[in-house]
């Protein structure tokens, strides 16, 4: 059976449940009886010293829906804790705590080796934007947050770990009609490589990674440098029941998956079909969707 990105989107699995500690506990419910959800529940660990900060934040993302807090924290050393107990797929985190800030709870994922969370800064300091993106943070939000600038980033969270394809977005255009009808579809990719600009097929990219910001397109030939700064940008650009989000860091082909295979902690990792035979790292999240998807 083919793979498909689209598949291996996340299920709903979580109830909803009031929070009475820092470990919050969804309320029991019959599985058989919820229905089915149009889009996935993200799981979120909110990491803020001042509880109206964290009320707020709270309630901001209930009205928005489709985010779920299964932790808080108050400050970073329990932000750690938590994210190693919770495996959340969002960490809202402000910068300035006491023992801990939240670039430091950053460092220290990175540091260990981690299976890094989706890391969204929460801050009325706009100083360590700069910081906090060198550290491929998701987003930088401003406090008092905004109810529509959060539900930008849940909306692009969302996209980012279910591969939900972006909505499109009605655009001014004021070129003439006819010279529209002579634009030529370029459904081409550009690969950098020293000072050429390879352009390569998109079926023929094996996979994607991104590392200190710098993303490295895999193809069957040849490999070098995008042209696009996220790789949130390059998904959107792709075919999204092609090309799956396995891990923050990589968007693989599934079309060029070899093999998977067992890695640790009830992990996969996937075996591509380059010229290295490159083993990538599946999330311990997408993880449970691919054995989901195949039974595993």
């Amino acid at each position: 059976m083919a793979l498909r990105s689209k598949d291996l989107a996340p299920l709903s699995e979580r109830a909803a449940g009031r929070t009475t500690c820092a470990f919050v506990k969804p309320s029991s419910y019959n599985n058989s009886l919820m229905p089915t959800r149009a889009t996935p529940v993200l799981s979120a660990v909110i990491a803020d010293d001042e509880e109206l900060a964290r009320d707020e934040l709270r309630f901001l993302l209930g009205e928005i829906g489709g985010v779920e807090v299964t932790g808080v924290a108050t400050n970073g050393l329990e932000a750690l804790e938590l994210i190693a107990q919770l495996d959340p797929d969002l960490v809202f985190l402000d910068i300035q705590m006491p023992g801990l800030d939240g670039l430091g709870v950053v460092r220290r994922l990175r540091e260990a080796g981690a299976d890094m969370p989706h890391i969204i800064f929460s801050t009325a300091w706009d100083q360590y934007a700069v910081e906090a993106f060198r550290l491929e943070a998701m987003d930088y939000i401003l406090k008092p947050v905004e109810r529509d600038r959060l539900a930008e980033t849940v909306d692009r969270a969302r996209r980012m770990v279910g591969a939900v394809p972006p909505e499109p977005v009605a655009e001014v255009d004021d070129e003439p009609e006819n010279e529209k009808a002579r634009m030529p579809n370029f459904n081409r990719l550009v690969v950098r490589n020293g000072t050429r600009n390879l352009v390569i097929d998109p079926k023929d990219l094996v996979y994607a990674t991104i590392d200190d910001g710098v993303i490295t397109l895999v193809a069957t030939q040849v490999e070098g440098q995008s042209t696009y700064r996220t790789l949130e940008e390059l998904q959107a650009a792709l075919d999204q029941d092609v090309f799956w989000r396995a891990h923050r860091s990589y968007v693989v082909n599934l079309n060029r998956v070899r093999e998977i295979t067992p890695w640790f902690k009830s992990t996969w990792q996937l075996k591509m079909d380059d010229k290295r035979n490159s083993e990538i790292p599946v999330s311990r999240t997408q993880s449970r969707r691919l054995r989901e998807m195949l039974n595993l």
